[in-house]
């Protein structure tokens, strides 16, 4: 059975802890436990998260050997301790893998874990980091990033991700699968996947809009014109049109674009699929048509888009 701490101060963030749910529910679902999980901090007792509710720890000793150490986030960032500081200087001899969930990162970083590594953080404080940390190869639009055995994740939610990649590379695909269902999620993220989504850019307030877009992005292989957008919101094509740039401020083409160029960029630096075969799946019929559409929105063609994703992976 593999020991998993997190590592909390005062002060962190609740939603750390939905990052071990997920362990917890791999342990649940999988018939026999596979995780020891454990709450720790640098003198142990009862801790107050940000919310003000308190947890029970127990104090972290790096005699003691973790499979996993994850450092969790707060909602500031604070220089760490000593203590952590000298603790977590050690983990990465003493841990098959040491992560950190959204400004939990910057502990890592003032440790000197991240010296020479990719990493991620919240990207409201991206900047921050590379500015205070010149060595850490800050990657500011990622969910999670794994350098060899250090893991780093994005803010808030994304801790979930980057657990659930961990489960995975553990105890296989179908068992992560099955505790993003337990979990209800939407959906998994990828690591490469950008912080920032195109629908949650959209924010559309009805249902019925959000169920459109749900099925424009099951469906982008689809030529997805307005009328079958608004068969899917159960409305005419003329009221989708209108309700659609009223709660979203975009056309539905536009709209749609966005999606297709989210899932075409997933693709590209995380598949080794042809280009013809991801403009076709992402719905752009064409290379030449994915083309011009990648340099609009992101000044580079697809090809340096995935070019440069590997070289980071290599490195």
């Amino acid at each position: 059975m593999q020991r998993v701490g997190l590592v909390v101060s005062p002060g962190c963030s609740p939603i750390s802890f939905a990052a071990m749910s997920v362990f917890e529910l791999a342990n649940l679902l999988g018939g026999e436990p596979a995780y020891d999980l454990h709450v720790l901090s640098e003198r142990g007792g009862q801790i107050s998260t940000s919310l003000g509710m308190s947890v029970v720890t127990k104090p972290f000793n790096a005699a003691d050997a973790y499979d996993t150490l994850v450092v969790s986030g707060g909602l500031i960032v604070e220089p760490a301790t000593p203590g952590m500081i000298d603790f977590v200087k050690q983990a990465p001899r003493r841990a098959r893998r040491v992560a950190a969930i959204c400004i939990g990162a910057f502990v890592l970083a003032e440790a000197g874990v991240l010296d020479e590594r990719r990493a991620t953080t919240h990207w409201l404080y991206a900047r921050d980091m590379q500015k205070r940390f010149p060595k850490v190869r800050v990657d500011e639009d990622r969910i999670f990033v794994t350098d060899g055995p250090v893991w780093t994740s994005a803010g808030m939610t994304a801790g979930i991700d980057l657990a659930l990649a961990m489960v995975e590379a553990d105890l296989g695909e179908d068992a992560a699968r099955s505790i993003a269902r337990k979990m209800v999620m939407y959906h998994r993220r990828a690591g490469g996947q950008s912080q920032f989504s195109a629908l949650l850019e959209l924010t559309p307030k009805s249902d019925r809009i959000q169920k459109a877009l749900a099925f424009a992005r099951d469906n982008l292989q689809k030529p997805l014109t307005v009328n079958d957008l608004a068969d899917a919101a159960s409305l005419s094509p003329r009221q989708f049109s209108r309700a659609f740039h009223a709660e979203t401020g975009q056309s539905p083409a536009k709209a749609i674009e966005h999606l297709r160029l989210e899932a075409a960029r997933l693709m590209m630096e995380q598949s080794r699929h042809p280009i013809d075969n991801v403009a076709q799946q992402t719905g752009f019929a064409d290379r030449d048509r994915m083309r011009r559409a990648f340099l609009r929105a992101y000044g580079q063609p697809p090809q340096v888009i995935r070019r440069n994703a590997r070289a980071q992976m290599d490195a």
